[in-house]
């Protein structure tokens, strides 16, 4: 019996092709992986024994030959197969453990060019996979070291079953695809628009109990960081207490987490349901995060803190006597995590900030998935100072009126639509979500501003299609609105702004949330 041998990842390849050669496998590698079984003891040859032909240009060539892939593709129960690997002298092989060279780290590193990205893509490790995978009753093909040990137990017992052999071939393809997904976005990424076809690679992080219902059954899974400096946000956060996250609070940290990120400075968010019930920008953390809380202290209960600066000891006595399900944050003060720790059930992330935050926010395709397919469009990542504001009214904003309208705009485009939001001194007093109308969403934000509403500013996320929402604002005692504009009845909105001695500004862009 022969096996091939070429790793990358070299975790456990030793012991496997130890384990092998006492089992009575010729062993046959290349380049480092030769290298690393010679240094180990272990009995290897160069593959270039089986092609009788030397490696070529730099490495790239040394597996792409008849001796190597005839001994792989031919179909054992075929005679005349069988007839022409004699007739050429090609002996068969029986094993191909291989993984492929570092492309996705290779790319994620600072300033690499595109030389570097080429000489990263493997072509004799995926066609010797490939191969393998389609001969799979014939040939056992291993990709990941996880499946080392398992292969040489039941090989130790006689034989792989044919069901093992379809799972590792099924493996084997997945492998190859997913690397060739992160070649394809790599010289995809400069590029605008989007391609006739597409491929998502996924690489599973962990199992959940269970989905959004127990009924549901449930997995997580994580995107390739292809050419991004580190791999940020929920999907690769740390988890430093509490119980393991569920289907829905990773939805919500999600939420929580790309609610604060939004925004430059210091800012709280509390979740729930993956609207911001809570929501506030102050200087001092622990003050933004009263603020917040004071948004709506009583939907608070059970949902997700999030903040986009390190927790402080402050901080987290203002949140002890809260319950909440997740906290998460770029770093926490020590003495702070101590006391967030000694709450068993509160689960305590930390994510690292997005590349370039506080700039611009990173742009990423959204995948929504429908039935049948998936709609793919440009995340809504605009960069603060990209807000152009139009004074539509006789009356023009104060200046303290201008900052609560751009965080209250920038805080409504995180809330579900029909989406209204109230602020004053950059907090959210009460919001208005997912409602089919736009004035219902308007009455229920008022109605959670309650006493505090005098005062504040409005955003809506979207146009008004009639002047309800400007004349409810009014009688609460909104003093100044900002949204898209963009209806036939923009005139009809304005003139109520106007009767009211209100500012209104528009924004020329929506923020949809479905």
């Amino acid at each position: 019996m022969r096996a091939i041998i070429s790793v990358s990842d070299k975790t456990g390849v030793t012991d496997f092709a130890k384990g092998l050669s006492q089992l009575g496998f010729e062993i046959f590698s290349t380049g480092g992986t030769k290298k690393a079984l010679a240094e180990a003891k272990v009995p290897v040859k160069s593959v270039s024994e089986i092609t009788g032909f030397p490696e070529i240009l730099d490495g790239r060539v040394k597996t792409l030959h008849p001796m190597v892939h005839g001994g792989i593709l031919a179909n054992r129960k075929i005679a005349a197969h069988m007839e022409e690997l004699a007739k050429h002298n090609i002996g068969e092989i029986n094993l191909v453990a291989v993984n492929l060279y570092p492309f996705v780290q290779t790319v994620s590193k600072e300033g690499v060019t595109i030389d570097e990205a080429l000489e990263n893509i493997d072509i004799g490790g995926p066609t010797m996979i490939r191969a393998s995978a389609k001969n799979f009753p014939s040939v056992i093909v291993l990709v990941d070291p996880a499946d080392y040990e398992p292969i040489l137990e039941k090989l130790k017992g006689g034989e792989v079953a044919l069901p093992e052999r379809k799972r590792l071939a099924q493996k084997a393809f997945q492998h190859v695809a997913v690397y060739d997904t992160a070649i394809s976005q790599y010289l995809r990424r400069d590029r605008e628009g989007f391609p006739e076809d597409m491929t998502v690679a996924l690489k599973k992080r962990y199992g959940l109990r269970y989905g959004e219902n127990p009924h549901q059954q449930a997995a997580f899974y994580a995107e390739p960081a292809v050419g991004q400096a580190a791999e940020t946000g929920i999907t690769w956060a740390e988890q430093l207490g509490g119980k393991a996250l569920s289907f829905n609070n990773i939805l919500d940290a999600d939420a929580a987490w790309g609610a604060v990120t939004d925004f430059a400075a210091p800012t709280v968010a509390v979740i729930k349901h993956t609207n911001p019930c809570g929501l506030a920008s102050y200087d001092d953390i622990a003050e933004a995060y009263r603020r917040a809380f004071s948004g709506d202290s009583v939907a608070a209960f059970g949902g997700i803190v999030a903040s986009n600066r390190p927790v402080t000891l402050a901080m987290a006595e203002e949140m002890k006597s809260v319950f909440y399900e997740i906290v998460i944050a770029p770093d926490y003060e020590p003495e702070a995590l101590k006391l967030l720790q000694r709450k068993k059930d509160l689960r305590i992330l930390v994510a690292q900030l997005p590349p370039g935050y506080g700039k611009a926010p990173v742009g990423y395709l959204d995948f929504r998935r429908v039935k049948g397919g998936f709609l793919v469009q440009e995340s809504d990542s605009l960069p603060e100072d990209k807000v152009e504001l139009k004074t539509v009214t006789k009356r023009k904003p104060t200046p303290d009126e201008i900052k609560d309208l751009l965080f209250a705009w920038r805080a409504v485009k995180h809330i579900k639509s029909n989406a209204i939001g109230l602020a004053k001194d950059k907090t959210l007093l009460g919001m208005g979500a997912g409602q089919p109308s736009r004035i219902i969403s308007a009455q229920i934000a008022i109605e959670k501003a309650g006493d505090k509403v005098k005062g504040s500013v409005l955003a809506s996320d979207a146009m008004f299609p009639f002047p309800d929402v400007v004349e409810a604002a009014a009688k609460a005692g909104v003093t100044a609105i900002i949204q898209p504009g963009g209806s036939i009845r923009d005139e009809d909105s304005i003139k109520a702004a106007d009767a009211h001695n209100m500012a209104m500004v528009f924004t020329g862009v929506r923020h949809f949330r479905h």
